[in-house]
């Protein structure tokens, strides 16, 4: 049996309109449909949001402009690159794997063996 469940708004004469979740299936040949629930109360942008997933589509993206705030942002991508660069050509092996700690500056990354 094949279901399919949508939204309708079904005029009201003088009151606003009902908006209705339904669902339609064939029944010994016959097209029915079923009100499964009454989204009156609901507020407008999550009805949209519900018709627009039952029919597929992806629910409408939220606004999200300012509703983080980047409080520190640290870089990886390019130090991957060169680490991964490194490591191809070898010179991996000339990074110390200790940390050591430069004055004034706070750790370093890796320095370079000698000897």
């Amino acid at each position: 049996m094949i279901v399919v469940m949508y939204v309708v708004k079904v005029p009201n004469r003088g009151s606003p309109p009902a908006i209705l979740l339904r669902e339609s299936y064939r029944e010994a040949g016959k097209v029915k449909n079923r009100t499964l629930a009454n989204l009156s109360a609901w507020p407008e942008a999550k009805v949209d949001a519900l018709a627009r997933v039952l029919k597929g589509q992806p629910p409408p993206a939220a606004d999200l402009d300012g509703a983080f705030e980047i409080t520190r942002s640290l870089p990886h991508g390019h130090v991957a690159a060169v680490l991964g660069t490194a490591r191809q050509l070898g010179l991996d092996e000339l990074i110390d794997p200790e940390p050591s700690q430069l004055p004034g500056r706070g750790p370093a990354p890796g320095r370079l063996r000698r000897g």
